[in-house]
C-alpha cells in the first residue's frame, strides 16, 4: 500500500508523532496504569493536562491574561448559538458577514433566537463566494460582529480584519485556521474553533474570550453560559477528556515546530506550492480571487464533472485521500492542514501532473 495522506477536510490529519505518542500511552497514562479514556476528570491526572493544554495554547496564541480559555463540546455549531445567547443583549442586533456555508449556518441559528436580529453587513454572494466581501462603514448599534475567518468550503480567508471594524465587537468562528495563521488575539474580543481540523480529534472546541465581557451576561442554562463554564474551568460536566488530551499533545508539536509564525511559513509554502501547479495547468482551475486564498482549504475543478469524480477515484488508489469537493461546489478540495507535511503536496502535485499528462494536458 503506498503512503496515504489525508487530505480531509476535517475530521483531518494529525501528527504522526502525536498519533505515536497516544498509542504509546493508551492502555497506562503517565504509569497510572489507567487509560487516558478511563481516567477521572477529577483527578489531578487530568486537571494537569487540561491546565498544560491551556498554558501551551496561550504561549502559541499569545493570549493576554485578561481572556479566559474554554474547552467545551458541542463543536463550532453550537457556539452559533451560545454567542448569540450570551453577546446579544444590548441592542439585540447581531452583524454578519456572509462569506459562504458556515456564515449562512450561523444566521439561520441566530435568527431561531428570540430577541435577536441577524442582520448580513456585507455578502460575497453576487460573486459565488469566490471573495471576500468589502465591509462597509458601521453606523448601527451592533452587540457584535461575527465573521468566519477562514471558509472550508469555498477556500476563502482573512488574510487582514476589515478596516470598517476598528472599535466593533468581534466574534470570529476561527475553526479551520486557528494555529495555522498568525492573527493576534486581541484584535478580537470572542474566538471559536471546532477542533477536529487543526487541534485534535472530534469533540473539543476552544473557546477564548475576553474576560468583560462576562459582566453583561444573563442568567442561562449552565451548559449555555460563558459566565457559568468560565467559573468551573470547563467542568460542569464530564469534559471530552481525550480530545483535550490529544490537543495538549498537539498543542506541544507545534511549540516544538516553533509555534503559529512558523507554522503560518509552512503552511505559505505549502498553499503557494499547490496554487502554481493550477496555475501553470491548463486543466485545473481555482475559482478563488487571488487576494482572499485560503491557506489551509484549497478548491479546484477541471471543468468536468466526469473528469472531477475520476481524478478523486484515481488520487484515492494513489493514496491521496478524501480530495473530494464539498457537495455544495464540487469539484476537489485539498485542506492543507498544520499536520500535512510538505512531502504530501509535493505528492498531490506530481499526481496532478501525471494524471493531466494521461487526459491530454499541457503545461503553461
Amino acid at each position: 500500500m503506498p503512503q496515504v495522506y489525508n487530505f480531509a477536510a476535517g475530521p483531518a490529519v494529525l501528527p504522526a508523532e502525536v498519533i505515536k505518542q497516544v498509542q504509546q500511552e493508551l492502555t497506562s497514562y503517565q504509569k497510572s496504569g489507567m487509560s487516558i479514556l478511563e481516567i477521572s476528570h477529577r483527578s489531578s491526572l487530568f486537571t494537569d493536562l487540561q491546565a498544560a493544554a491551556e498554558n501551551d495554547l496561550r504561549r502559541l496564541m499569545q493570549i493576554p491574561t485578561d481572556y479566559d480559555v474554554l474547552f467545551l463540546q458541542g463543536g463550532a455549531t453550537l457556539q452559533f448559538t451560545m454567542t448569540a445567547l450570551n453577546l446579544a443583549q444590548k441592542s439585540g442586533k447581531i452583524a454578519f458577514v456572509d462569506t459562504g456555508h458556515w456564515s449562512q449556518r450561523a444566521i439561520q441559528e441566530a435568527k431561531l433566537l428570540p430577541k435577536v436580529v441577524p442582520e448580513i453587513i456585507a455578502s460575497g454572494k453576487e460573486n459565488h463566494f469566490t471573495a471576500i466581501p468589502k465591509v462597509p462603514k458601521i453606523t448601527a448599534d451592533y452587540d457584535y460582529v461575527h465573521l468566519t475567518v477562514n471558509n472550508t468550503i469555498e477556500g476563502t480567508m482573512y488574510h487582514q480584519l476589515p478596516a470598517a471594524l476598528n472599535n466593533q465587537t468581534i466574534v470570529a468562528d476561527m475553526s479551520s485556521i486557528i494555529l495555522g495563521y498568525d492573527y493576534q488575539v486581541t484584535d478580537f474580543d470572542l474566538i471559536y474553533a471546532g477542533a477536529q481540523k487543526n487541534i485534535g480529534p472530534a469533540g473539543l472546541t476552544v473557546v477564548i474570550l475576553k474576560h468583560a465581557l462576562l459582566s453583561g451576561i444573563p442568567t442561562l442554562p449552565a451548559m449555555l453560559s460563558y459566565p457559568k463554564q468560565v467559573k468551573k474551568h470547563s467542568a460542569l460536566n464530564t469534559p471530552p477528556v481525550f480530545a483535550i488530551y490529544t490537543a495538549g499533545l498537539v498543542f506541544k508539536w507545534l511549540l516544538k515546530q516553533g509555534g503559529v509564525s512558523a507554522m503560518q511559513q509552512q503552511n505559505e509554502i505549502k498553499a503557494q506550492l499547490l496554487y502554481d501547479e493550477i496555475a501553470n495547468s491548463s486543466l485545473y482551475r481555482s475559482p478563488v480571487a487571488v487576494a482572499d486564498r485560503s491557506l489551509t482549504n484549497i478548491p479546484f475543478v477541471t471543468g468536468s464533472d466526469q473528469l472531477d469524480a475520476e481524478f478523486v477515484a484515481d488520487a484515492q488508489a494513489a493514496g491521496l485521500m478524501n480530495l473530494k469537493g464539498h457537495r455544495l461546489v464540487g469539484g476537489m478540495r485539498a485542506s492543507l492542514y498544520n499536520a500535512m507535511p510538505l512531502a504530501g503536496v509535493k505528492r498531490l502535485v506530481e499526481f496532478m501532473q501525471q494524471f493531466e499528462m494521461n487526459h491530454g494536458g499541457s503545461r503553461k
